[in-house]
């Protein structure tokens, strides 16, 4: 089973303000955090991918009718202040190991090392229906 954990930024339930306020050694701290994880998870077999994503202010909302050139505007804009930061593709045997992951990146060290407690999206990839 694949699943998408999306790994937002903001308001933490720790009350812990945005990465970019934080100390070097707190980021790197948290970095060296993700990395080791993502080591655990290749060699278990179960890591698909992971990536941090650029930041609301480079999206762009692209929009099409198929037949004229698409229009791009800038965009999304989050209503509010948490933001998607990045995302792991895991393939693992149940919703409840995948679970389990997001629990490990919602208790990722952040200020002073105290887990950042913040949520974590959990979504089954769904594979296409059958056409017949």
């Amino acid at each position: 089973m694949r699943f998408m954990l999306l790994q937002n930024y903001g308001p933490a339930e720790s009350g812990m303000g945005p990465i970019n306020e934080w100390s070097q050694a707190d980021i790197q701290s948290h970095i060296e955090f993700q990395i080791a994880l993502n080591a655990e998870l290749s060699a278990l077999g179960e890591l698909v991918d992971a990536q941090g994503l650029a930041g609301p202010d480079e999206a762009r909302l692209v929009t099409s009718d198929g037949q004229h050139p698409p229009v791009v505007s800038d965009g999304p804009f989050p209503e509010a202040k948490e933001l998607v930061a990045g995302y792991r593709l895991v393939d693992v045997t149940s919703f409840d190991r995948a679970v389990e992951i997001a629990a490990r990146i919602s208790a990722a060290p952040g200020i002073g090392g105290a887990p950042i407690r913040q949520p974590i999206e959990v979504r089954q990839i769904l594979g296409a229906p059958d056409p017949s």
